[in-house]
């Protein structure tokens, strides 16, 4: 035993032999036939007993000072206990207030539930108040600051080498030695890396073009045929207008891909003493989708052209000025996305505007599309008549996977969760054979999936005719039954997802974008809207800085790029580029 256990030991037994009463407590006598070995054990515990109390008696000092250092030990040890504790506990809560926004966010009444957005901000401000814990513990603690740093430094994954590097060289004050007063010299240095950012830094361009004529031309009056000699002025997005480029398509990807309206914005630019108004900004935005609008075009023939497809809609309040009040219009959204099959086309996606969410308005953006399309619904592109023929339907299994879920979380019900476990086993498939080709997927998806799903259909079948007709549960039976050959599509093609999550993924971002915004201004400006969006998203799909790309791309059009070498301008091919 140390020190302070011996200590600790003393104190409670003292401080038990003070709280038990002293009386005497009558003991049963042992009757014949008592067990010889409850009598051992007593007679073992009481032994172990006096001995540990005899050598912890034995061992505390009987020195004064000893005993007063040990006192104090023992309360610097509680301090840090103390400490520890209440680390523990502001993670405790920390943890508590997570798993309440969590249980709020999923089996809160529809009333109180929030959004994965609304979530996201619920913790980030959990985040920083137990960082400022942190970080006010690490200051009156030096070595747990020391440790912090430590720990930081290991779990650090720097990947800045394609960012701009700038040293700073902190010498000593002197490199004379301080014994001989000789010249010191380098024998190795340490490095750390440090990430900064420049504010952004707004500027004038002032552009001269100076006019030119001849002297001698001047007095002979042959200058009225060479004239004055001056360079053309540059084209301009805004023709007499202030912006560069360049600015207009940082207040583009700004609103677009970083979802920030054009009114904080216009605040932005005030605090750097530009008063540029909201409406201005607008107008710039409509002049930058009026030159986009030709690739947005180029960009749907593009991915109408492709043999596999995705398509969703998401909804896109719009300004009924009529009504003075605003109307449900619609983002259709159609993808592409190869990359899990290893297909080389580059991912896509284009956004459009329709008023409504029916099958026609489908129907009319996929007009000359003729090859697999991944969706939810839409059986209608299935018709024999519709133009360009028939496209092959495949279903979502995410789709069909929610619905259950719904019921799950709803509360007990064997069938929903029977039919996630089976489900479960499909995706766990899918998680290994994800950017595998498209055949040894086919192969994999023919051995492991299908025994899966052909045991599926009659256990669906069967547990609709034991359930009650109209419920949540019987609907997402008969959801799944209906859609079955769209849904066992995908064991015969490797290309084929098992979902449309690609799709629903690339309108995320809309939806982000729709709750900063509120809504669109009229239908021209929900068409706008799909137009900017369609190359941000793609840009992002391709892992290229939309601002870079669109700064170049408005350079060029302005600048009348020829439309025969459209495709150069595409967001895939500025990647290539700049590799």
């Amino acid at each position: 035993m140390t020190a302070v256990e011996i200590a600790r030991a003393r104190v409670a037994h003292a401080t038990a032999r003070r709280a038990t009463p002293k009386k005497r407590v009558a003991r049963p006598r042992p009757q014949h036939g008592d067990s010889d070995k409850q009598s051992a054990l007593e007679g073992a515990a009481e032994s172990v007993l006096v001995r540990s109390m005899t050598t912890a008696a034995d061992a505390l000092p009987d020195d004064v000072g000893a005993l007063r250092a040990l006192i104090l030990a023992e309360r610097a040890e509680r301090t840090q206990l103390a400490e520890r504790n209440a680390v523990l506990e502001r993670l405790t809560t920390k943890l508590a207030h997570i798993v309440a926004e969590l249980k709020r966010a999923q089996f809160g009444r529809k009333s109180e539930r929030i959004s994965d957005d609304q979530l996201a901000l619920a913790l980030d401000e959990l985040e920083t108040a137990a960082a400022k814990a942190n970080a006010e513990a690490e200051k009156a603690d030096p070595e747990r600051k020391a440790a912090a740093a430590r720990k930081r430094r290991a779990s650090r994954d720097e990947k800045l080498d394609h960012l701009p590097h700038e040293e700073v060289v902190i010498e000593p004050e002197s490199k004379v030695c301080p014994c001989c007063r000789g010249a010191l010299h380098v024998i190795g240095e340490d490095t750390s890396k440090r990430l900064d950012k420049v504010p952004a830094k707004i500027t004038v361009i002032v552009t001269r073009r100076p006019r030119y004529a001849c002297r001698t031309c001047e007095k002979t009056g042959a200058d009225e045929v060479a004239g004055i000699v001056q360079a053309p002025a540059p084209p301009r997005l805004i023709e007499g207008g202030l912006p560069t480029e360049a600015l207009v398509a940082d207040v583009v990807v700004s609103k677009y891909a970083d979802h920030l309206p054009l009114y904080r914005q216009s605040q932005i630019l005030a605090r750097h003493g530009v008063r540029i108004e909201r409406s201005t900004l607008a107008q710039w935005v409509g002049a930058a989708a009026a030159e986009l609008a030709p690739l947005t075009d180029r960009l749907l023939g593009l991915l109408k052209a492709s043999s596999k497809l995705f398509c969703d809609e998401t909804r896109c309040p719009v300004l009924d000025p009529g009504r003075g009040k605003t109307k449900t219009g619609y983002l259709w959204a159609i993808a592409r996305d190869d990359r899990p099959w290893g297909g080389t086309d580059p991912p896509a996606v284009v956004y459009a505007y329709a008023p409504g969410r029916g099958a026609k308005h489908a129907v009319k953006l996929l007009d000359g599309f003729a090859g697999i399309l991944q969706v939810a619904g839409y059986n209608t592109l299935a018709d024999p008549a519709r133009p360009g023929g028939p496209v092959t339907l495949a279903y979502c299994w995410s789709h069909l996977r929610r619905k259950f879920y719904e019921v799950y979380v709803g509360g007990h019900s064997p069938i929903a969760t029977e039919a996630l476990a089976r489900i479960k086993q499909l995706y766990a498939v899918e998680d290994e054979v994800r950017g595998l080709p498209s055949e040894l997927r086919r192969r994999a998806r023919q051995d492991r999936s299908k025994p899966i799903v052909e045991a599926l259909k009659p256990w669906f079948e069967r547990s609709l005719a034991a359930v009650p007709k109209g419920g949540k549960i019987g609907e997402a039976l008969a959801y799944g039954l209906n859609h079955w050959d769209g849904l066992t599509r995908f064991l015969d093609d490797g290309r084929i997802e098992i979902d449309s999550n690609t799709v629903e993924r690339s309108i995320r971002g809309l939806a982000l974008n729709r709750k900063n915004a509120l809504f669109a201004g009229h239908d021209l400006g929900a068409e706008n809207w799909a137009t900017i969006a369609s190359l941000v998203e793609t840009c992002k799909l391709n892992a290229v800085d939309p601002l870079a790309w669109m700064t170049d791309a408005l350079s060029k059009l302005v600048n009348l790029w020829p439309a025969s070498r459209i495709d150069e301008l595409m967001p895939w091919a500025y990647a290539a580029r700049s590799a």
